[in-house]
C-alpha cells in the first residue's frame, strides 16, 4: 500500500515536471533572449557579462519561484486578475522591445562592434540592468508569469500530491534557469561567430519580435477578456 502510494506520488511529480518545463522553455526562449542579453552588455568586460548572466538566472528562478508557489494567493489577494497581468506585462514588452528596436546606437560599441569598458551609466552597470529589462520582461516577462501561476493553480488538492507536483514544477523552473544561465553566459561567443551586419539584423530582428510577442500577449488578453464579459 505504502508502495502505491510512493509510485503514485513519484508519478504526479513526473507528470509536473513534463508540463511545466516545455511550457515555461518555450515561453521564455533562452536562446533568443541570449541575443538581446549580448546587446545590452556589450559594452561590458567579460566578467561583468558572467556575473550579469549569473544574475539573470537567479533573478528568473526566483520569479518562477514566486509565481509557481503564490502567484495566484497574491493575486487574489489583491484583487488582480491574470488577465490584467497579461495586458499590463504585454504592455511593458512591448515598448521595452520598441525602445531596444530604437536605441541600438546610442551606444558607441553598437556602431562599431569594438569591446568598451562599462561607463558610469546606469545602462552599463551590472546590477541595474540585470533585474530590468534583461530578467523582467525580457527573460521571465509577463508570458513566463502568467503561464507559471496557470500551473501552480493546477495543484492536487490533498497535500501529498501538492507537495510532489510542486517538486516536479520546482525542478522544472532550477532546469530552466540553469539553460538561462548558459545561454546567457556564452552569449558574447554566439554573437562573435555572427559578422557585424549579421549580428545588427539579427538583434533588430529580435527587438521587433519582441514588440510582437508584446502586442500578441496584450491583444490575446484583451480578446479572452473580452470573450469572459460576452459570455457573462
Amino acid at each position: 500500500m505504502l508502495g502505491g502510494n510512493v509510485s503514485e506520488i513519484a508519478a504526479t511529480a513526473n507528470v509536473a515536471f513534463l508540463l511545466a518545463f516545455p511550457s515555461l522553455f518555450s515561453i521564455i526562449n533562452p536562446i533568443g533572449g541570449a541575443l538581446i542579453f549580448s546587446v545590452y552588455t556589450r559594452a561590458f568586460s567579460r566578467p561583468d557579462r558572467l556575473t550579469t548572466a549569473g544574475l539573470v538566472g537567479l533573478y528568473s528562478l526566483i520569479i518562477m519561484f514566486c509565481a509557481l508557489w503564490g502567484g495566484a494567493y497574491v493575486l487574489n489577494f489583491f484583487g488582480v486578475s491574470i488577465d490584467a497581468v497579461r495586458i499590463a506585462g504585454g504592455m511593458v514588452v512591448a515598448l521595452s522591445g520598441w525602445h531596444l528596436l530604437n536605441s541600438g546606437d546610442q551606444h558607441p560599441d553598437r556602431k562599431t562592434g569594438d569591446q568598451q569598458p562599462a561607463t558610469g551609466d546606469a545602462d552599463d552597470d551590472p546590477k541595474q540592468v540585470a533585474f530590468f529589462p534583461l530578467t523582467l520582461p525580457f527573460t521571465t516577462g509577463p508570458g513566463t508569469i502568467a503561464v507559471a501561476i496557470t500551473l501552480g493553480a493546477e495543484r492536487p488538492k490533498d497535500s501529498a500530491h501538492a507537495l510532489a507536483f510542486f517538486l516536479g514544477v520546482t525542478l522544472a523552473a532550477i532546469a530552466n534557469a540553469a539553460i538561462i544561465w548558459i545561454a546567457y553566459r556564452f552569449a558574447d561567443r554566439l554573437t562573435a561567430a555572427m559578422g557585424a551586419t549579421a549580428r545588427q539584423v539579427v538583434v533588430r530582428l529580435s527587438a521587433f519580435l519582441l514588440v510582437c510577442i508584446g502586442v500578441q500577449i496584450l491583444v490575446t488578453a484583451v480578446g479572452d477578456l473580452v470573450m469572459k464579459w460576452r459570455v457573462g
